[in-house]
Parts: C-alpha cells; structure tokens; sequence
C-alpha cells in the first residue's frame, strides 16, 4: 500500500510541476537522436526514456512500487527495479551495448556517484554518449523551500553537486565531457512568460548560469587505435592547374586512399585534365572522377561522400590553399580518437593578406565565435574547407538532416550542425593556409557572408533556442 502511495505522489508532483518535466523532455529529445537503443539510470515513472523514442529502451529503478507504474505506463519499455550501484549487463539481461546512457536528475542521491559512473563502462562501446542532467546548486534554497511546502517530491539526502564536482568526477570515471549548458528559468506553468524565459532567456550569456537544469554530455574517454581506409572528396570548378599537383601531393593514409574529384559546371578544361589525370595514374592511389548533376559545393560533396568506399571522408579543396601533405594530421586525429569530427583551422599560423585578406579574417574570427555559442565546442575557423568525418557517423548525419532541412549551399555548416546534433567531439588541426596559384576564387564575399549570417540565425532555433 506504501508503495502504491508513494508511485502516486510522484506522478502527482509530475502533473504538479509538468511544465519543468516537459522541458526536461524537450532538451533530451534534442540531445538523443531517436531509434537508438539507451538506458537510463533512475528512470522513475520512465516519462523521460519514452519521450527519446529509443529502439530499444531500458530503465534502472530502484523503487519496486515506481517501477511496476513505470511498466504499466510504458509496456514498450523494459523496467528492471534494481540498485544503480549495484547494476551490470548481466545482471539486468542485457548483452548488447547501448547508444546512449541517461542520469537525470540521479547524481545528487547516489551514495558513490564515481562508482556508477565506472560501472556504466560496461555498458557502453566506443561510440556511446552519456547525457548527465541535475539541478543547479544555485537554486537549493528555493527547492528545498518548495519540498517544505509540499510542492516538490521529498527527496532522500542531496549532495547538491556543482558542474565542476560533476565533470570532475566524469573524468575520474574515465568519461570526457564533450559539451553542457543550462536550461529552464521558470519551473512552473505561465502562460507566455514560462515559455519566453525557458526557451529564450535562459540561453542568454549570464542568464543563462542561473537556469534549473544543468546538462552535460560526455563520451568514454579510452582512445582507439585504427588504421582505417580513406576517401579524399576533391570538389572541382575551374581548377585545372590544379589537379595534377593535388595527385602528386597527396599522401598515402591508412589502409587505403581513394581520391574522388567532383567537378561542377566548370568553364575551363577542369574536366578534361581530371579524365586525363585518372587515366595516366599508375601509383598506388585509387583515382575517381565524377561530374555533378547539381550545383554549388554541397551537392558536389554530398556526391562524393554518396560515392566514397572508404571508411574516413575528408573534403579538400581543390584550390589547394590547404596543402594535401597536411592531411595525415586530420587522420591521426579521427583514428586515434582525439576527436569525431576534424575541422581545419587557418587562423593559428601566420598567413599573407593575399592568402586571406584582412576583412575575410575578421569575418571569419566573428563567425566562429558565433559558433562556438551555438554549437557549444569551441571553434576558432569554421569556414575552413578541409573537414574530416567517419563515414558511418556522416550517414547516421544525413539520415537526421531533415533536423536542419536543405540550407546550407557550402556543406560546411551542415556537417558542423549535424556533428554537433549527433554529439561528436569536435576538434581542430591548425593548418599553414597558402595563396593559391591557379585561377581565382569562386566565393562571392558579401552575398555569401548575408548566407552566413541567415545560417546563424536558423541554427541559434535548432540548436540553442529549442522549443
């Protein structure tokens, strides 16, 4: 009978106190993809594990009153009552690993936080992510005021741990902490006000510290050793006097090197040089060449990339203002694990203002600061061609970009969207950024930066400003 009380009384704190749950709701859907198979520590009345739409989903109870509610409510869900501490793969039946890990709102009751956090190493393969949410230290007073006056769930003894505790003890447990924010202002149902401060405000620089729900998403920390194969994406217009040294400059990487040229709609002899190219070529490189149907620079990568056998993707540009001997970097970085996605950077080495001009290195500096805000990993060059993926991370990318829809004409910020969307490690490998030696470029500065800036905009919706 205690039990049934105790199952009722916290879905009617849920009902109570809905507007905050339903957020919680909304920040986990933006942060784990549907279709995966995850498991969440603590999963209560198992609300928060339904609303990710998970192919398979597990949950971790240890109420047995709770988690037979939590059956009830969601028979497509597997409940096990079990103690968080206590808890391995075996011992709740589960042999395969999982994509995704909740802790929501758990942390700050566990008797041995670091201990779980171990223990969920063997849940997990290389891939998986961990989404940690708790309360904000800051509001402990008013939470406790509101357990004393019956609006909130009396809770056991609360560590009441700091973002820093917690990324702390992430680290001991061997996790990395890939990025983390704030959300939820206003707690409770008001009309126009709740959702202006919970969606806007709370995502503002300085407000933003002070909302309810603190979140991090963090990945195991244990690097990979590979040797992968690669496929090299070279999109192509008007470049002829380039393709020749993009072969003889192009390095050997991993297991085997594919190079694909993409040519669009050029007025020179591009094609007849890349044919002429393929068909001369006897080293031990794999030479493709393809011609695109579409225009702009995204359709020819997103061809590439269609096409590519490898197991690496990395775009060069083929005006070659990124050198090709720099490359090995970007793969060591994918194939050690330092990092998921590889973005080059321009702005760390000195470079000429031919190279690239004053105001394009403003503009550049602005819009990576701009996205670093919004993708909440640091950036220093998002512009940079040269961008280095997993192909088996880029087709679970395009396979969500109806997320983001069809906006980006460069392709740049919808691998950037999409790597973010998919909470991959981001990282940065500084290049020696040259002048180019053939041709001119193809960039409109001012229609191309109004694009930008329209793209900022959309992302700040989807990606910070989420409803």
């Amino acid at each position: 009978m205690n039990g049934t009380l105790q199952s009722e009384g916290l879905q009617r704190f849920h009902r109570r106190n809905r507007a905050y749950y339903d957020d919680l709701n909304r920040l986990h859907q933006v942060l784990v993809a549907p279709g995966l198979r995850v498991l969440e520590i603590g999963c209560g009345l198992g609300d928060l594990l339904a609303a990710t739409h998970p192919s398979h989903g597990v949950g971790i109870e240890r109420d047995p009153a709770i988690a037979a509610a939590a059956m009830a409510a969601h028979p497509n869900l597997r409940i096990v009552c079990a103690e968080a501490a206590a808890i391995d793969p075996e011992a709740i039946g589960e042999s395969q690993p999982f994509d995704v890990i909740l802790v929501a709102n758990t942390l700050n009751t566990l008797e041995d936080v670091q201990g779980v956090l171990e223990r969920l190493g063997a849940f997990c393969h290389d891939r998986t992510r961990l989404v940690v949410s708790f309360h904000n230290w800051l509001w402990q007073p008013l939470l406790k005021t509101a357990e004393r006056l019956g609006l909130r769930q009396p809770q056991p003894p609360e560590s009441w741990l700091t973002p820093r505790d917690v990324q702390n003890l992430l680290d001991l447990a061997g996790w990395e902490v890939l990025k983390q924010g704030h959300r939820c202002l206003l707690p409770r149902r008001v009309p126009l006000l709740a959702p202006l401060a919970n969606r806007w405000l709370s995502q503002l620089p300085v407000l933003e510290q002070f909302g309810l729900t603190h979140w991090l998403v963090a990945r195991p920390a244990t690097p990979t050793q590979l040797q992968p194969s690669v496929s090299v994406v070279i999109p192509a217009r008007n470049e002829a006097g380039n393709i020749a040294a993009a072969i003889e400059r192009m390095p050997l990487l991993g297991s085997a090197t594919e190079v694909l040229f993409v040519e669009g709609h050029s007025s020179d002899d591009t094609w007849a040089e890349i044919e002429r190219v393929c068909a001369t070529y006897s080293g031990p490189l794999q030479l493709r060449a393809l011609r695109q149907s579409g225009r702009g620079k995204a359709d020819a990568v997103w061809l590439g990339f269609d096409q590519a056998e490898g197991e690496v993707l990395m775009i060069l540009d083929a005006d070659l203002t990124v050198r090709p001997e720099d490359l090995p970097r970007f793969y060591k970085a994918l194939a050690e694990g330092r990092g998921e996605f590889v973005n080059g950077c321009r702005l760390v080495y000195p470079r000429t203002s031919a190279a690239m001009p004053p105001l394009n290195t403003a503009a550049n500096r602005f819009f990576a600061a701009a996205f670093s805000w919004l993708l909440r990993q640091r950036l220093k060059d998002t512009l940079c061609g040269t961008k280095v993926i997993w192909k088996a991370d880029y087709e679970r990318l395009k396979a969500g970009r109806a997320y983001f829809g069809d906006f980006d004409p460069f392709g740049d910020f919808d691998l950037l969207f999409g790597a973010s969307k998919l909470n991959l490690k981001i990282v940065e490998v500084p290049v020696r950024y040259q002048e180019r030696s053939y041709g001119s470029s193809n960039i409109a500065h001012v229609k191309e930066g109004l694009i930008l800036a329209r793209m900022c905009l959309y992302a700040a919706q989807k990606l910070r400003f989420t409803p």
